[in-house]
């Protein structure tokens, strides 16, 4: 009966322990985001009237990949603020795909042929993270160069 006992602590210390809860939250929230793009660079306005048309058609010619089915996207739209009159940054486009397996080859295709260009702005197309996780990630970017020598 003593390690019934002993298992039932330890679950009911887990369940006190406010980091355990926020790292199960931070990985919920990441596997929500894992078909989720992030593409920056984009100039606004560029996109027209439909955000999804303009990305069926520009990541094609960007990534040069072929998608059969073509893409098709959950939701995919503009996030943040306009910026005042003044010096314009676009704002980011999140796009959420449909299929996870065209979501991969898009990510994989923009980390081996960076940078992308449409006309004289540079393109960067990134996965979407939560919060914490891109606070973590941040944290390598000055170990980065040390380990990866391939490019």
């Amino acid at each position: 009966m003593g390690t019934l006992e002993t298992y039932v602590a330890t679950i009911q210390n887990r369940d006190q322990d406010p980091f355990y809860h926020r790292s199960k939250i931070t990985d919920l929230e990441d596997r929500s985001r894992r078909d989720t793009i992030c593409l920056f660079g984009i100039p606004e306005n560029e996109e027209g009237s439909g955000v999804q048309a303009f990305l069926r058609s520009i990541l094609p010619k960007l990534t040069s990949l072929t998608f059969d089915p073509p893409l098709e996207f959950q939701r995919a739209h503009r996030v943040g603020l306009k910026h005042p009159d003044g010096v314009p940054r676009p704002r980011p486009i999140i796009a959420c795909l449909l299929r996870h397996t065209q979501t991969r080859q898009l990510l994989q295709a923009a980390q081996n042929h960076r940078p992308f260009r449409i006309d004289k702005y540079e393109i960067r197309i990134t996965a979407d993270y939560s919060k914490d996780t891109n606070k973590r990630r941040k944290a390598f970017l000055a170990l980065r160069p040390d380990f990866i020598r391939w490019r």
